[in-house]
This record gives structure tokens, C-alpha cells and sequence, in this order.
């Protein structure tokens, strides 16, 4: 078995609004989606009104390919609350679209974790209404 596995307890999930709501019902559906600007061509992640390059509200949402590679992490063995199994390793993955995005490893040993490795979206269920976008290393 993997050290890195999804949390199953009752964690905190995120609540959609308006704004991220695509973004979450793409999850839902296993698509990995960002947002990018009419005007600049810049890729927009989180979900938000308007460009974070140009503040354009012209965005419009994109499907990514839901692959990059690890840019930072950390690995908790001492969770803020005991809904989090541990160990958990947070993640900012460099997504090969162009923006970068904060997750969760699975599937994985801690002693793997490694600047640059290779990952790959892999969507969990956690309710009716939030289906997690995990990462996990690509085959």
C-alpha cells in the first residue's frame, strides 16, 4: 500500500460560488478545467471575475490536459485536525497549460517526491457535490 492515499473522514471541502462553480462540475464530470483571458491569452487559475494579468472579466473556460509536474511540496505527519489521515503531502503542481495549481499527491510513497516529476489529475468523489482533483505520478 502507498503511504499517499486520499483523505477519506469528513474533511473540510470547498464551497462553489458562482465563479468556481464550472470549475467544480468539471470535476465532477473528470475534467480538469482552467479559465484564460480573451484579451491577454493568459491562462487564470484559481477561478476568479477577472484576469489576474490584465483584470479583463473576457475569460472563458478551457479543458486542460490534467498533466504537469511537481513544483514544491511539503509532506504533513501532524495535521491541523484529525479529520486528515496522514501522512498527506500537499503539492503545487506546474500545469503544462501554463499555470500552476495546489493539490494533493497519491498513490505514492513520500520517498518518490521529487522537483520535476511527472503527474497526472486523478479525480476522487467526496460527496454529491465535490469531486477532489488529486495528482498522482504519471505512468
Amino acid at each position: 500500500m502507498s503511504a499517499l492515499q486520499q483523505q477519506t473522514g469528513h474533511i473540510p471541502l470547498p464551497e462553489p460560488n458562482s465563479v468556481s462553480e464550472p470549475f467544480w462540475d468539471g470535476c465532477r464530470e473528470g475534467r480538469l478545467l482552467f479559465q484564460r483571458c480573451l484579451d491577454c491569452g493568459r491562462p487564470n487559475f484559481d477561478p476568479a471575475a477577472a484576469c489576474r494579468n490584465c483584470l479583463s472579466t473576457r475569460l472563458e473556460w478551457e479543458e486542460s490536459r490534467g498533466e504537469g509536474s511537481l513544483y514544491s511540496w511539503t509532506v504533513v505527519w501532524r495535521p491541523q485536525t484529525p479529520a486528515f489521515t496522514v501522512p498527506y503531502a500537499p503539492v503545487i503542481i506546474d500545469i503544462d497549460e501554463g499555470y500552476q495549481m495546489l493539490s494533493s499527491l497519491i498513490d505514492c510513497d513520500t520517498d518518490v517526491l521529487a522537483k520535476g516529476l511527472r503527474v497526472q489529475v486523478d479525480f476522487r468523489e467526496m460527496s454529491d457535490v465535490i469531486t477532489l482533483p488529486y495528482f498522482r505520478p504519471a505512468p
